[in-house]
């Protein structure tokens, strides 16, 4: 089915693009919610007329939501969670949680749908979200889950120790390479 739309659809396209979709996408959705038309010719006729409507609101609408991207670049936030040895989370860190969290902290209206490409957090350590206000602004943050009890500030520390262990053992392993090639006197 060939469709006009007529406002911005997230991985789908901009408002005035002409696409091809699923017809029962475009039957039970898109047109019923008013996003697109179908692609007659009477409709492609208004396609200059649409883009530019299209682009006064979204220039508009970014104009707005400069100053929460703005709040939001460099956020970081914190999640307290149960963990076990192995740092798989008893439970999860879900979109839901975060979306309230930033509101909270921000004192915006972020809802779960407009944080993007993230499955539920299941792990301990640092997470990178990012967060769709429009099409253009999409801000990232930082989310740092640490197990109960322990302050963020331990979790970090944790966190580089393994890396700091690691960077010593190598070192070991080259000394002791290299008193090996060594001949002996």
């Amino acid at each position: 089915m060939k469709i006009l739309l007529l406002k911005d659809v997230y991985k789908l396209g901009r408002a005035g693009d002409v696409k091809k979709v699923a017809n029962g996408y475009g039957r039970n959705f898109l047109l019923p919610k008013g996003l697109a038309v179908l692609a007659t010719e009477t409709a492609l006729s208004k396609v200059a007329t649409i883009r530019e409507e299209a682009s006064k609101e979204r220039a508009i609408l970014n104009k707005e939501m400069e100053g929460v991207a703005a709040q939001l670049t460099g956020l970081k936030l914190y999640f307290p969670a149960k963990a076990g040895d192995t740092g798989k989370l008893y439970g999860s860190i879900t979109t839901h949680m975060i979306a309230d969290a930033i509101n909270a902290k921000v004192g915006s209206d972020v809802v779960n749908h407009h944080i993007i490409d993230s499955q539920p957090i299941r792990s301990l350590g640092e997470h990178t979200v990012i967060v769709r206000l429009t099409m253009d602004l999409t801000p990232e943050i930082e989310i740092l889950v640490h197990r109960e009890g322990e302050t963020p500030q331990q979790a970090i520390l944790q966190a580089a120790e393994p890396e700091v262990a690691q960077s010593e053992q190598e070192l070991d392993s080259a000394e002791q390479a290299a008193v090996e090639i060594a001949p002996e006197e």
